[in-house]
C-alpha cells in the first residue's frame, strides 16, 4: 500500500515530522530516505532565492513524477513538499522522503526524484545578492541535465 503526499508551500515545513507522519502506525517499512535541499548561499554572495510556480501545474508534475518512481521501484510511501517564495540562505527548499521494505528501493528512489526536481519540475528561481543586486533567472545546470538523463537510460 504507498502512500503518497505532494505540497507546494511557502510555510517552512519540519523534516522530522514527516517522516513520523509517513511512517506512523507503518510495521511493513524497513527504510525511510530523506532529503532535505537547503539554499546555499555561493560563497557568501547569495542572500536568498525568489521561487515561482504554476499553482496546480507545479503539484501534477510532481505527483506524475512520483508515480513513475513508484512504478520503478517498491516503494511503501512518498512524501515531497516544496517551497516558494523567498527562501534565504540555510532554509530549506525541498523535502523528500521515499519509503520502501528495503533501503535500496528508497534510496534509488529519492535520488531520481530529487534528479527530476533539479532539472525539470515547473519552477523558476531568480537570486537576490548580498549587495543587493537581483540576478537572472536560473537555468538548469549541465551536471543536473546528465544526471536526469541517465534514468532515461536505465
Amino acid at each position: 500500500m504507498s502512500h503518497q503526499k505532494i505540497r507546494v508551500q511557502a510555510e517552512n515545513f519540519d523534516a522530522a515530522a514527516e517522516s513520523a507522519e509517513l511512517t506512523r502506525g507503518r510495521t511493513d517499512i524497513g527504510a525511510v530516505v530523506s532529503f532535505v535541499g537547503l539554499c546555499r548561499d555561493e560563497a557568501g554572495t547569495l542572500q536568498a532565492l525568489e521561487l515561482e510556480h504554476y499553482p496546480g501545474m507545479a503539484e501534477e508534475e510532481i505527483a506524475r513524477i512520483a508515480a513513475e518512481a513508484e512504478r520503478r521501484w517498491p516503494l511503501l510511501g512518498v512524501t515531497v513538499i516544496h517551497r516558494y517564495g523567498k527562501i534565504r540562505s540555510g532554509e530549506p527548499i525541498v523535502l523528500v522522503l521515499c519509503a520502501s521494505a528495503h533501503r535500496g528501493a528508497a534510496f534509488s528512489a529519492a535520488e531520481f526524484l530529487m534528479d527530476f526536481l533539479k532539472s525539470r519540475a515547473p519552477f523558476w528561481k531568480k537570486e537576490h545578492r548580498v549587495d543587493g543586486s537581483t540576478g537572472e533567472w536560473v537555468e538548469a545546470k549541465d551536471a543536473d541535465e546528465a544526471a536526469l538523463d541517465r534514468w532515461q537510460k536505465g
